[in-house]
């Protein structure tokens, strides 16, 4: 077996005191594939994220070990295993409810995409070499020793994002690589984007085309809402990729404004927002979005708030009130929010702010009649009800909500005698 030392610059220090290092179920899938003997260790994400002092959710492992004996020992220990993509040497173990991918070692023996024929191998530089970017070429041991076979450490302090030996064949391999380029500088870069990454990205643009709509969307989500979102967004529409990715031209000044009013509210951002506010210019823009990526009912209804009233004007309090009331607290929030976005006003803006702030400070109120107070007037069908409702409620909400049940009662009862 080779072992890891960094060839480039600073060697990453031990993440020892991590503390998703000594979870339970991680020490238990440790233990099973013999962390403590070198065989296993975690790679990627994982160790990318704590070396930067980032939060840890998800722990990916990479081992030594052929598929068969991975599962072999999984049970033998306790664990549930699953072949999940033997062909690869993907395999899923679950411990304490908890499911982790590991993979054996890999050298690519043939490449043509994502469909490349793979060789199992016990080198952790030839795997480390077929992975994407040098700071996702990280390996942890059970002891929180950091592997840096291929130098992935100096990039990621320095915020540089690297594609691993030829960019272009690694694009090629995976043609998602290129989003995930602009997602992972908007992520961890610092100073600007790697070179020889951006011109490999722009040459190979065209396999854009060949990816699913699912993967897009699923890597442009994360793009959109990562801490330098703006900057990456317009790198990519300057090199030309931002119309192919969203299929128009892009509104970057509207999607700057609302990152910072995000920032100003102390809002996390949302990815359906953002992206409403970057692609929707009229209503007709939201269905199309919505297909072009496949996304769900609720995300077209969201899109297709970019593309409403109020506009970019300011709402006065009635109408904002009536909004608020028809579309609830959140997406009255999100239409404020573009809305706001499509202005000249600043973030700073305090009347923006209290039209933003409205559902905190005015309890929406309930429609104070239902359909038994019409059955009640006179023998109506279902439609009949629905209407003389749906005519009620539009008076109380034009009315600014102050009218009171037995007025509202009164005028079911005229509407009633006048349908009789």
């Amino acid at each position: 077996m080779s072992e890891d030392t960094s060839k480039r610059g600073a060697a990453p220090p031990s993440l020892e005191r991590a503390a998703w290092l000594h979870r339970p179920e991680t020490a238990r899938v440790f233990a099973a594939l013999g962390g403590k003997d070198g065989e296993t260790r975690a790679v990627g994400g994982a160790v990318r994220d704590a070396l930067l002092g980032l939060a840890v959710a998800d722990v990916d492992f990479a081992t030594a070990i052929v598929p068969d004996k991975v599962m072999a020992r999984a049970r033998k220990a306790g664990l549930k295993a699953i072949p999940t993509g033997l062909a690869h040497g993907t395999v899923t173990l679950v411990a304490d409810g908890t499911s982790f991918e590991v993979t054996t070692l890999r050298r690519d023996v043939e490449t043509f995409g994502r469909h490349a024929t793979v060789a199992f191998t016990e080198d952790w530089a030839e795997d480390a070499r077929r992975r994407d970017f040098t700071l996702n070429a990280l390996y942890a041991g059970a002891d929180g020793t950091v592997f840096d076979p291929l130098g992935g450490y100096p990039d990621l302090i320095s915020g540089r994002v690297r594609f691993i030996g030829d960019a272009a064949m690694r694009i090629r391999e995976d043609y998602l690589r290129i989003l995930r380029f602009f997602r992972f500088n908007a992520s961890y870069g610092k100073d600007g984007f790697d070179a020889d990454g951006l011109k490999a990205c722009v040459r190979e643009r065209a396999g854009l085309r060949l990816l699913s709509a699912e993967r897009v969307a699923s890597e442009l989500k994360r793009l959109l809402v990562a801490p330098r979102a703006s900057e990456a967004v317009s790198v990519s529409f300057r090199h030309g990729l931002l119309c192919d990715i969203l299929g128009g031209v892009p509104r970057l000044a509207r999607f700057e404004r609302l990152i910072g009013i995000e920032a100003e509210l102390g809002r996390a951002p949302d990815p359906i927002l953002r992206l409403a506010a970057l692609a929707v210019f009229v209503p007709d823009d939201a269905p199309r979005i919505a297909r072009r990526f496949k996304l769900s009912n609720a995300e077209q209804a969201c899109l297709a708030l970019g593309g409403e009233p109020f506009g970019h004007d300011l709402p006065d309090e009635a109408a904002a009130k009536r909004t608020l009331y028809t579309l609830g607290p959140e997406r009255y929030a999100s239409r404020v929010l573009l809305a706001w976005a499509n202005s000249a006003a600043p973030a700073t803006d305090p009347a923006w702010h209290r039209a933003a702030a409205l559902a905190e400070r005015w309890e929406v109120p309930d429609f104070p009649l239902r359909g038994q107070d019409i059955m009640a007037l006179g023998d109506f069908s279902g439609p009949q009800i629905g209407d003389m409702l749906r005519r009620v409620e539009r008076h109380w909400i034009d009315g600014g909500f102050a009218e009171d049940r037995e007025g509202l009662l009164a005028l079911a009862e005229a509407m009633a005698k006048s349908s009789a």
